[in-house]
């Protein structure tokens, strides 16, 4: 189907039936595919789904449709429907959703419709009208549709008809069955609707005009009247921008926003990684900081242990010395008390340097934490700049579009001014023609009313002449023998020839027209 659409449907001429085409693709493989489990609606129902399935469906084959799009399509048909939307059974339908699957094919989007999985407490004939309403909006292009009074062109009488809102047309039919067409009320840049105040007894009346005919229209009610002047007005709207209809504008707008998604996440990864192994390396320099501090630690353990050695020996050899030479023990004593003293420091010095390798370890523990929370700042600007940025191209676009707009708007403005003035210029040289024309028509009537007076006084003086040959010579008629041959008799007589010459004359006339 995305082949045929591209490459042979968009191409073919405007009286192609591409529902009927649809139809004999549907004939040839639903008897091999279509499930044979008893389904809640009916053949022509599962053929309509099938046909929106190809319209949703990705651009890729096999066909699938993706969840959003399922959940799209559910919604629409629960709002035809009149019920309520059911977010929380759909969430739940996705987790047992295949994880291996991107989306359902045709023939499961119609079992998992026909199984009345999303339709409980509704019956057939309305699951059935639902999926109608559907079908002839996304795929007959079906903008709004239903009853309202039209006043006559001709009669102006007002009956009720079945009016079908489209892109670029209204039709009106007798009843909603679509059978018998009354006519179409043709749309384009240049028509427009109005409101239209309460007249006749009609209430809810508004109007639509076009370039050769207006139509008055009358809503059953103001709700409908509202709702259908701005279907039109948006109509018309989109008409003027070259825009497709909304369903289908929406669609494109959704299968865009699926792979921005897809794009952004696939970044997301790639940044993830970039991230995870600038991590890896931080952490590696960490780990050698930490073996160096681990080192250091060793080193001072071992010259804490050679102190304490030395200390010993040099308390053992004080106490040799002090047995030994007790004789100088004044002298021994300050000696004693200035080692004790260079203890002293080398002990402050000691704690001092332990201080410094547990001040060291919060310094390092407070780098790494600093670290963190500036990798973290750092992404939230990359992602702020990157919002703002998209932001600006954004406002860029809207900003080139609306001055493509005006520049349209200017230009259509000078060609309506350029054809008023063409069309002025051509009804002053007809009024001119008419006016000529009027006064050559009363110059033949002079002339016909001279001509009659003639023809009055030459028939007048052609009776008076006949009643003197009356009354002087009587009333005698010549008879003069005839042609044996019958002879035509016309309004004025016998004819000057016989049947026979007719026909052979006749005949003279068809054999020349033929030749020529």
């Amino acid at each position: 189907m995305p082949y045929l659409n591209r490459f042979i449907l968009e191409k073919v001429q405007d009286n192609f039936d591409k529902i009927e085409f649809n139809r004999m693709c549907w004939t040839l493989c639903v008897k091999k595919n279509l499930t044979k489990n008893p389904l809640l609606i009916t053949e022509e129902d599962a053929f309509k789904i099938w046909v929106i399935f190809n319209f949703l469906s990705e651009d890729k084959y096999p066909l699938i449709i993706v969840s959003e799009e399922i959940e799209y399509l559910l919604k629409k048909l629960t709002e035809a429907m009149g019920g309520g939307w059911q977010q929380e059974q759909f969430e739940h339908y996705k987790i047992n959703f295949d994880d291996s699957k991107n989306g359902l094919s045709a023939w499961e989007l119609i079992e998992l419709i026909g199984n009345g999985q999303f339709s409980k407490g509704m019956d057939r004939q309305t699951v059935s009208m639902a999926i109608n309403e559907v079908f002839n909006e996304l795929i007959l292009d079906v903008l709004k549709q239903g009853y309202m009074m039209k006043k006559g062109h001709r009669r102006k009488n007002w009956t009720e008809r079945w009016f079908v809102l489209k892109p670029n047309i209204i039709s009106y039919y007798v009843s909603e069955d679509l059978k018998d067409k009354k006519g179409d009320i043709l749309l384009d840049e240049n028509c427009c609707v109005e409101s239209l105040p309460d007249k006749d007894g009609k209430k809810c009346l508004f109007l639509v005009k076009c370039f050769d005919k207006t139509f008055e229209i009358s809503a059953s009610d103001k709700k409908k009247k509202q709702e259908w002047i701005q279907a039109i007005h948006s109509t018309i709207h989109l008409l003027k921008l070259g825009s497709p209809p909304p369903h289908k504008e929406a669609r494109q707008r959704r299968k865009e926003l699926r792979k921005k998604q897809l794009a952004e996440q696939e970044e997301l990864e790639r940044q993830m990684k970039e991230l995870q192994a600038a991590n890896e390396s931080k952490q590696q320099e960490l780990e050698a900081v930490r073996k160096k501090l681990e080192e250091a630690a060793s080193r001072a353990a071992e010259e804490e242990k050679k102190r304490l050695q030395t200390q010993v020996e040099l308390q053992a050899r004080f106490s040799t010395e002090l047995e030994r030479e007790k004789l100088i023990r004044q002298q021994m004593e300050e000696q004693v008390a200035q080692k004790s003293s260079e203890l002293e420091q080398y002990l402050q010095r000691v704690r001092e340097l332990e201080d410094m390798y547990l001040k060291l370890q919060e310094a390092l523990e407070d780098e790494r934490q600093a670290r963190q929370d500036e990798e973290t700042v750092r992404k939230l600007q990359a992602r702020l700049l990157e919002e703002e940025s998209s932001k600006r191209a954004e406002l860029e676009k809207w900003h080139l579009e609306q001055q493509q707009a005006i520049q349209t708007t200017e230009a259509e403005k000078q060609e309506l001014e350029n054809q008023r003035v063409l069309k002025e210029q051509a009804l002053q040289e007809a009024m001119e023609q008419l006016e000529e024309l009027e006064l050559e028509r009363k110059q033949a009537l002079e002339q016909y009313e001279e001509v009659k007076k003639k023809l009055e006084m030459a028939t007048n003086k052609t009776k008076s002449w006949k009643d003197k040959v009356a009354h002087h010579e009587g009333l005698i008629r010549l008879i003069e023998p005839g042609s044996k041959n019958p002879h035509l008799i016309t309004n004025w007589g016998p004819a000057a020839f016989t049947e026979a010459e007719l026909e052979e004359r006749e005949k003279n006339w068809k054999e020349k027209k033929t030749t020529e």
